[in-house]
């Protein structure tokens, strides 16, 4: 069931959001060769708590750690460890965090010193394919209209978009209704409406969209081992044309 949130709950949901948004900056700020992706799992969950949030993504179904941090051909779902980032990697870092009974959820991708053009462009182009995506979703239009407008703009610059893992509704919960899939035909699924908490997350890759799970039971990567990048954010369908995104926070 889709729930549609309350001014109270909407405004819940800004000040997890927003908590969301000011750590992606802090981890962002962080990358670079010689840093391990525990440091930055560490860092992330000591933030939520100090002010007052929950790491979502600790024991959610089970998941180890405070946030998802995939490297290179890793699309969703990597492990935190004592791997050190190394110049021209890329890191994908899924996190989200519970602030007074609601959530927030949002996922980046970031270059680790000089990268390839390759890696730029991959990321590049899944951020843009996310922000064309969102202006779909807008009261009256469908849900498909959403991932319809992100796989075009993936495909055109020549990547895919990954079938197996799709975004979702958001609330109480971090996983909703309705899944939200970031391909297929336009007019389709249900209509969107005002209050509607949506987290839209296109994952593309450079070559096949085909994935498979690493022995962890957890961890995404490609089937060719090329490069995956990973774009999400929380958004308030507000009733007045554009989302509203809670979980992008602007230095």
């Amino acid at each position: 069931m889709i729930t549609i949130k309350n001014d109270k709950e909407i405004e819940k949901m800004k000040a997890a959001g927003r908590l969301v948004g000011e750590c992606h900056n802090l981890l962002r700020d962080m990358i670079k060769p010689g840093i391990t992706t525990m440091e930055l799992n560490d860092v992330a969950e000591k933030y939520f708590r100090d002010h007052g949030a929950y790491p979502t993504f600790l024991g959610y179904g089970g998941f180890p750690y405070s946030i998802c941090a995939s490297v290179n051909e890793e699309v969703v779902h990597g492990f935190p460890s004592d791997r050190v980032l190394e110049e021209g990697d890329i890191i994908s870092i899924d996190l989200g965090a519970t602030l007074d009974g609601y959530v927030g959820d949002a996922a980046r991708t970031w270059g680790v010193g000089t990268i390839s053009d390759e890696a730029q462009k991959l990321i590049d182009v899944t951020r843009e394919s996310f922000f064309t995506g969102i202006k779909q979703a807008h009261v009256g239009n469908r849900l498909s209209d959403i991932g319809h407008a992100v796989q075009e703009v993936a495909e055109a610059a020549g990547f895919s978009v990954v079938r197996d893992y799709v975004g979702h509704g958001i609330g109480r919960e971090m996983h909703e209704d309705p899944p939200i899939p970031n391909y297929g035909k336009p007019g389709h699924g249900p209509r969107l409406l005002k209050n509607m908490t949506l987290a839209v997350e296109p994952m593309v890759n450079v070559g096949t969209y085909d994935v498979h799970t690493l022995d962890n039971d957890w961890t995404v990567v490609t089937n060719d081992g090329k490069l995956a990048a990973h774009y999400e954010n929380t958004i308030w369908i507000t009733g007045e044309g554009a989302p509203e995104i809670l979980t992008l926070v602007e230095d």
